[in-house]
């Protein structure tokens, strides 16, 4: 079999099976495979599928089926967490060739194209491909670690991914450095448990290594961290922020703001230990945005717990939330539990906290009016008379819009924020040229 000339791929879910799409469309793009944006112009249809909720696994299977329908001539490869968990299903769905598990994952194109052209020749194709936009990214996701150790009552993540793994640190630095020499201005660390890197490895304070040898070892301008763990962190890690390089904004998968809730959820947090280190990393990162994940629903979440949580999570000003209804897993303790909630209930819950989220999260953004920030230019959303509406991101991950007949895209320009228009946070240039960028620090 020789390496297909056009790969499309896709992916449902988390952040770590973006940054697993993306690590096979570098590495077919490396073995001069044409990566396309769209499943009716390829010959081999790649999609990272997800598990966590019912949800996920319905889009899942709406993705493959949509594929095949879209090119019945395409070879559809099923990989992750729902290809992992129920093999069988997604094997009988329509144009799905083959299933690749998660353990054989990082092997995929290995697997799918074993013939490619040879190793000297990849390296000029790599830096041509790998640009930023030419896969539709101007942020690079690196997948860092994989697998979980914790297990939470409701999470199905443990039984498709399995024990947590840690990348060696070697690779990371190396993929960010060529990342970086392609022109990409930010990598994103990620994980299933991002916070327990190194602890396979015998190393309790992994993650902190790892963030400092990459601050220490690569020029890439922007360094993010993903989901982390509450329990994971300490004061002390903290003041990594002291690099500029290291952006403002942490996501802390908080699931309920109750203490009874969290105890059945078998999470290692409470109220009192999450609000101390909320008030840690506020009081020694400048400007940083803490954003979270709030389950509504979970079995036996009474209205008094579910009233506790929204309270709690108002109290920590969180500026944004990914607010998600309970989904009965098979296979995980929370499926067998008593007191499960009434979807009806669930739905109402979870129209509650999107509400509240919604309000913090524009409270958020107006208290940020009027000042100066970086921000890298993503994408255009759009034209008016006076030029073309881009879209970026701040480090302290706020969503800004400005107008500018110039190509902005991939670039890191300084702007104030001007005002909220409509939800929107719209920014106006500091200067035409872009910044300079800092280096290592």
């Amino acid at each position: 079999m020789t390496a297909p000339q056009r790969v499309h791929l896709n992916f449902v879910g988390c952040r770590l099976n973006e940054a697993e799409i993306e690590g096979i469309a570098r590495q077919f793009a490396a073995r001069g495979a044409d990566v396309v944006p769209d499943a009716p112009q390829a010959d081999l249809v790649v999609i990272n599928t997800c598990a966590v909720t019912q949800g996920a696994v319905r889009n899942s299977r709406q993705m493959l089926l949509q594929a095949g329908r879209a090119n019945p001539n395409a070879r559809i490869i099923a990989t992750g967490c729902y290809a992992e968990i129920d093999p069988a299903a997604v094997s009988a769905l329509p144009g799905v060739a083959q299933v690749i598990d998660n353990a054989a994952k990082d092997r995929l194109v290995e697997i799918v194209a074993p013939d490619s052209i040879p190793l000297y020749e990849r390296e000029p194709i790599q830096r041509e491909t790998l640009s930023p936009g030419t896969l539709g990214r101007t942020r690079a996701f690196i997948k860092a670690q994989d697998g979980c150790d914790n297990r939470c009552a409701f999470c199905v993540t443990t039984l498709a991914r399995g024990a947590g793994r840690s990348r060696a640190a070697r690779e990371i630095i190396d993929e960010i450095n060529t990342l970086a020499g392609s022109g990409y201005h930010e990598a994103v660390l990620t994980g299933v448990h991002l916070g327990s890197y190194g602890h396979d490895l015998g190393n309790p304070d992994g993650l902190r290594h790892l963030v400092k040898t990459l601050l220490a070892e690569t020029d890439i301008p922007r360094l993010r961290l993903s989901s982390l763990e509450p329990w994971d962190l300490d004061a002390a890690f903290f003041d990594l922020w002291a690099n500029p390089r290291l952006c403002p904004h942490i996501h802390l998968p908080l699931q309920s703001g109750c203490d009874a809730t969290l105890r059945r959820m078998a999470r290692r947090a409470s109220q009192k230990s999450f609000a101390a280190l909320v008030e840690a990393a506020r009081q020694r990162i400048a400007d940083l945005t803490i954003t979270g994940d709030l389950m509504v629903g979970f079995p036996g979440e009474t209205d008094s717990e579910f009233v506790e949580s929204v309270a709690f999570v108002e109290q920590m000003a969180f500026a944004r939330l990914h607010v998600f209804a309970y989904s009965r897993r098979p296979g995980t303790a929370a499926a067998g539990m008593r007191g499960q909630v009434a979807e009806t209930v669930k739905k109402e819950r979870s129209a509650r906290a999107t509400k509240l989220s919604a309000r913090l999260w524009e409270s958020w953004q107006a208290r940020h009016v009027g000042r100066t920030f970086d921000a890298l230019w993503e994408s255009a959303h759009g034209a008016s008379p006076d030029g073309f509406i881009w879209s970026g991101l701040t480090g302290n991950y706020l969503r800004v819009f400005t107008t500018s007949r110039e190509t902005l895209q991939n670039s890191i320009t300084s702007v104030r924020l001007d005002r909220l228009d409509n939800g929107r946070l719209i920014a106006m240039p500091v200067c035409v040229a872009s910044i300079d960028i800092p280096h290592k620090v």
